[in-house]
């Protein structure tokens, strides 16, 4: 496993062994995805997690304990 960030994040990134690219953010269960290539994978985690914060705004939610020093709301 290895970890690159995204706007101080941390994303955690592996292959499973049939070869399958999978990114995740630890501190933030459930936020994993996965892609046929490395750099397909950590874009489809950094999608979901911008996804899953923009909700929370949306709907006045807290927001994620990793993104609070990247959003705030209003």
């Amino acid at each position: 496993m290895e970890s690159t960030s995204v706007d101080s994040v941390s994303i955690f990134v592996g292959r499973e062994e049939d070869g399958l690219w999978w990114g995740e953010i630890e501190s933030m269960p459930g936020v994993i995805a996965y892609g046929s290539r490395r750099e397909s994978a950590v874009a489809a985690v950094r999608a979901l997690v911008l996804s899953v914060a923009a909700d929370c705004i949306e709907n006045r939610e807290a927001i994620p304990e990793p993104f609070t020093k990247v959003f705030t709301l209003a």
